[in-house]
């Protein structure tokens, strides 16, 4: 989820040369939506986003049940504050390179235990 479409085509087009099937969200309350219908491997958020933030989306979805244990990368330009809470696994800095972001996915997607 990016509010930027550039960056959300560009990193879908990453993502799906790489084999992986991606969903799409502009904003937290789409996302929401999106990923209650279809849980996920994995959710990759910017922090800065319209209508709700990346620290909501996350306290969101690891509130729901069958969301908690998606692992979650926060990709963004402004690195979140302490206060936020720590609801995301890995924080990603824009720009980030496509080989970090890669091997971070697919760290991230791997059957967990």
């Amino acid at each position: 989820m990016d509010d930027e479409p550039e960056i959300l085509a560009a990193w879908r087009l990453i993502l799906e040369n790489e084999g992986y099937e991606v969903a799409c969200a502009s904003n937290g309350v789409e996302a929401v939506a999106r990923v209650a219908a279809h849980v996920p491997a994995l959710i990759i958020t910017d922090w800065m986003m319209p209508l709700m933030d990346g620290a909501e989306l996350c306290r969101r979805l690891k509130a729901m049940p069958a969301l908690a244990t998606v692992p979650i990368i926060m990709h963004t330009a402004v690195p979140p504050n302490e206060s936020a809470g720590k609801n995301w696994d890995i924080c990603l800095r824009k720009p980030v390179g496509a080989t970090l972001f890669l091997t971070t996915v697919a760290q991230l997607c791997k059957p967990r235990p």
